[in-house]
């Protein structure tokens, strides 16, 4: 019995001390942790209410600053050039009165939100301005890859701006300014180009490329100002206090009131666009699906889905059953769609036979002309190969007479002159040629060595010119 209970007891003191190990662990990972994320103990509250305050005016050298860099933002999207409009995004002071709102409603700062909002407006202004002003001209009016970009929100868009207003806000609240967060930011979040696209949109009068970009610019702001309230209140930034009570309690109701505005105009407008990226997904999906079972549809799929309408719309060559497209319809239900609306357009492919018809015609002649093309080129090479074949056999029978001559001079220095000269001649059972190299030496050489020159001059022009037969002629 008092072995059991100490074994008992043995056992207990082991259980508590590997709880106390485990536990011990867990609080040094916990104390990791907290000392990794922890952004309260360096906190530069006033230096950061001071800085986003100096920066919240649009006037003077930062209202031609902002001026410059939506010239420069327009050009980078007309030329449809990434790097110029990221480099225009660096220079912007767009970030400001942005930054002001979210502080403002976060400290209760009634004079410092009307400020930023006058600000945010004037700094609106002035970029629709500059932009409609570049795009008017009619030069620059093309509708470019970079700014067909802009012209509608996605869902992405608000993590996006969420993200980068939180990285900003943190590190403007450093003690040391954090320029390439700040940087970085300014182009993650791209206020800039919106503003560009929404001041081509007026100048060319696409209203819905304006209206698309503004709400994307829209949604950037809400929610850079929302990340910045939520951080303030977060590092729990001093409030501003008045010395009239009535006065501090409307002003923090009115805060509060535009803070859930904001609130509730953030979680709406995420709410909408993920509702509509939804819906693009899953009617993309059901499009994906039918041209893999063969189905022709044509056009590309954005333009054939209508998320404000509920609609999809199938252009087709080929004609359709009503019971396929009942099949079709089940399948959108499947899916999720069965509100949706299934438009059918049955296109007339008459034009499009012709066309074809006019191509094979074309292609049949083109035929015809590289056959005609390749048999005159055949024909050609035949001959050019004859006439080599007639140069050779021409050069063939040639001899070096220059080098020949200038080597006979100098193995028999009797000769004076020397030519050369073929013959064909026939006894009309055969046809022969026969080489004649006529000779004319010096006077003054005897008979006798004459006749010896000259045959050794025979024997060697045989050799040197592999010649069966010649003959030569005395001068």
């Amino acid at each position: 019995m008092e072995e059991n209970k100490k074994v008992e007891v043995d056992l207990d003191v082991k259980k508590e001390e590997t709880q106390k190990k485990v536990t011990g662990i867990l609080g040094g990972i916990k104390e990791f942790l907290i000392d990794l994320l922890d952004i309260k103990h360096d906190t530069n509250k006033e230096g950061t209410v001071q800085a986003i305050k100096d920066n919240i005016s649009m006037k003077g050298h930062t209202a031609w600053i902002l001026v410059f860099s939506i010239l420069i933002a327009s050009i980078g999207l007309n030329a449809n050039s990434t790097a110029v409009v990221i480099g225009a995004m660096l220079i912007s002071p767009l970030m400001g009165p942005i930054l002001g709102v979210g502080l403002s409603i976060g400290i209760n700062d009634i004079d410092t939100l009307r400020r930023s909002m006058v600000n945010l407006g004037v700094m609106v202004g002035l970029s629709l301005l500059t932009s409609f002003l570049f795009f008017s001209i009619p030069l620059f009016q093309d509708a470019t890859t970079e700014i067909l970009a802009r012209t509608r929100p996605d869902v992405r868009d608000v993590f996006i701006a969420l993200a980068g207003g939180l990285a900003l806000i943190i590190a403007v609240s450093r003690p040391s300014a954090q320029t390439n967060t700040v940087a970085g930011v300014a182009i993650a979040t791209a206020l800039m180009p919106p503003l560009c696209t929404a001041g081509y949109g007026l100048a060319t009068g696409q209203f819905s490329y304006f209206l698309g970009a503004m709400f994307l610019f829209t949604i950037n702001t809400i929610f850079i100002a929302l990340a910045t309230f939520v951080i303030v209140k977060f590092l729990s930034f001093p409030m501003v206090k008045y010395i009239n009570s009535a006065k501090r309690k409307r002003i923090s109701q009115f805060a509060s009131v535009v803070a859930f505005i904001i609130l509730a105009g953030s979680i709406y407008s995420f709410y909408n666009l993920f509702r509509e990226n939804e819906f693009k997904k899953t009617a993309q999906s059901f499009i994906h699906e039918l041209k893999g079972n063969g189905v022709s549809i044509i056009g590309e799929d954005d333009k054939n889905i209508d998320y404000t309408n509920k609609k999809i719309t199938l252009p087709l060559f080929n004609p359709v059953s009503d019971a396929q497209v009942g099949i079709w319809k089940d399948r959108m239900g499947e899916l999720g769609l069965g509100e949706v609306e299934l438009k059918i357009q049955q296109q007339d492919d008459t034009e499009m036979l012709a066309q074809v018809k006019n191509l094979q015609d074309l292609y049949s002649q083109n035929q015809k002309i590289i056959t005609s093309r390749d048999e005159n080129i055949k024909e050609k090479e035949d001959r050019i190969r004859l006439l080599e074949n007639e140069l050779n056999k021409f050069y063939k029978d040639q001899i070096p007479f220059k080098s020949v001559s200038e080597e006979a001079k100098i193995n028999y220095d009797g000769i004076e002159k020397m030519s050369y000269a073929k013959k064909v001649v026939t006894d009309f059972s055969k046809i022969d040629s026969i080489a004649f190299f006529s000779i004319k030496w010096k006077d003054k050489m005897a008979k006798k060595e004459l006749n010896m020159q000259e045959a050794k001059l025979k024997l060697w022009l045989k050799t040197r010119l592999a010649l069966d037969t010649l003959k030569i002629i005395r001068e």
